[in-house]
């Protein structure tokens, strides 16, 4: 779509709601013509008081144009967000009128949908009245305006235990027993990158230990913890009981309220592995069979079946973790509502009191999008999502977090969903952004936050990389140490 920016330059906020509302356009920029059949003209003009922005669009034949005013007030900081505000509002409501539908999140296309319930309940607004400006303002459908006020009340909540001086440590093992179709993170398949396993936790040791002296020094409090990937039990039970050892050895986890490990892949578990991660105090795993159906499993890549899923699911509720999480993915490969609705009826009666759904996100890289695989649509999705909202409610489950991604399968949403007492902190933390994530091993991203500011350091992405690099380790730890050494630098 050719894009023409009148009066400002915020190709950033154009850009998300094009590629939400239009996913298979992509952006263009200069001056429309009349032989511009997809464009949009986006002008935007201001006085002391007020942002006024007009949008011009047409696309697919059909043609529509909007203005929309915004009071400007505050810090320039405020004033920058809320021309955000009123270009994606227009481009928004003028999008609307060319598609002839509204889409589920409405004109919201950040990350965190959750972002302007969490403002409007600090405003002091009451629950009633968010509910009320998500639909009438940002026309969110109700069910998502209640997902995000319930979010966002639990990220409130949360946000009032925690301490200045409390930060999350992320652990990243980046190998998989096999690459899955949907994926796109740098995790190696162990079976084409064994040899690297052993010098990776040799790089991860030294940057574990440069990272625990760092964080006392500080005098910081590691509040979660969380080992992703890749799967970590990828590793061997003698491997995992070493780098939780390592751990123990360089934090200081007494003021740990969780530790959460993936146990992901079913053909990854077994209980000589479990019984390491229970005698490290682990407190929550997770499962993630993505889907029940074996014939999605075989389309998606996984080299188990929906037996192994149900095995593994025995050996970890025997073992005893105060807390699991299941996840499953809506819009697998070859999967349809009916499938879907199999699963998770099934994933219900396996006793976690997590289940994490999320919707299938076509990222670049992947090989569902490189391979052109048949996926559901839309409308199948969008099913199987209206399934499992009122399911989960009925056997007692409560959304605790959402989150957004960039191409997913009808600009839906990931939501976990938890018993009462059940919420995984971690995920509140990092997805509401509630206090600083230190990051380690490879593909890690460590994320600053303080005082209104956010900085991010990231590690080398690849294993290899990661392993030869040590001194881009040593130097994303420095900026985390300079971060909190430096406070008066983030006001």
């Amino acid at each position: 779509m050719k894009l023409e920016l009148i009066g400002h330059d915020e190709k950033y906020a154009v850009e998300q709601s094009l590629l939400t509302l239009f996913p298979d356009e992509r952006p263009v920029y200069g001056p429309i013509t009349d032989e511009d059949a997809s464009a949009a003209r986006i002008t935007l003009t201001e006085d002391a008081d007020s942002v006024c922005v007009t949008t011009e669009l047409r696309c697919g034949g059909k043609a529509a144009a909007d203005c929309y005013s915004y009071p400007l007030s505050g810090t320039d900081y405020e004033k920058e967000g809320q021309r955000r505000h009123a270009l994606g509002l227009s481009f928004f409501r003028a999008a609307k009128e060319v598609l002839g539908v509204t889409p589920a999140w409405g004109s919201l296309t950040g990350v965190r949908p959750s972002k302007v319930a969490v403002s409007l309940l600090r405003e002091g607004k009451a629950p009633a009245a968010v509910l009320t400006e998500l639909e009438e303002v940002y026309s969110v459908t109700p069910q998502r305006a209640r997902l995000a006020l319930e979010a966002a009340e639990t990220g409130l909540r949360v946000q009032n235990d925690l301490k200045p001086n409390d930060i999350s440590l992320y652990v990243g093992i980046p190998f998989c027993p096999t690459r899955c179709a949907y994926c796109s993170f740098v995790a190696q398949s162990v079976e084409k990158s064994f040899a690297l396993v052993e010098p990776y936790l040799a790089a991860l040791f030294d940057e574990i230990e440069q990272a625990g002296a760092m964080v006392r020094s500080l005098g910081l409090h590691i509040k979660s913890f969380y080992m992703g990937g890749g799967t970590p039990t990828t590793l061997t039970a003698e491997q995992m009981d070493r780098l939780l050892t390592r751990l123990e050895r360089s934090f200081d986890f007494t003021s740990l309220a969780e530790s959460t490990i993936e146990a992901g892949r079913p053909d990854t578990i077994d209980p000589e592995k479990l019984a390491v991660l229970r005698a490290h105090g682990v407190t929550r795993v997770s499962v993630n069979p993505q889907t029940m159906e074996d014939r999605v499993l075989a389309a998606i890549g996984r080299r188990h079946t929906a037996d192994d899923i149900r095995r593994a699911m025995r050996e970890v509720m025997a073992a005893g973790f105060p807390h699991v999480n299941m996840d499953l993915i809506a819009g697998l490969p070859e999967d349809t509502p009916e499938g879907f609705r199999r699963s998770l009826d099934e994933v219900l009666s396996m006793g976690a009191d997590n289940i994490t759904v999320h919707t299938l996100s076509l990222k670049k890289g992947s090989r569902i999008t490189l391979e052109g695989s048949r996926i559901p649509s839309a409308d199948e999705v969008a099913e199987m999502l209206d399934y499992a909202d009122p399911t989960l409610r009925k056997h007692g489950f409560e959304p605790y977090y959402l989150y957004r991604q960039k191409y997913m399968s009808g600009s839906f949403e990931n939501v976990g969903w938890t018993r009462p007492g059940g919420e995984g902190l971690y995920n509140i933390y990092i997805m509401e952004e509630l206090h600083s994530i230190l990051s380690l091993g490879a593909g890690g991203s460590t994320k600053m936050v303080g005082s209104g500011l956010i900085r991010r350091a990231f590690n080398a992405k690849y294993p290899r990389e990661y392993i030869d690099l040590a001194e881009k380790r040593s130097a994303n730890l420095a900026a985390f140490a300079d971060f909190y050494r430096e406070p008066e630098e983030h006001t």
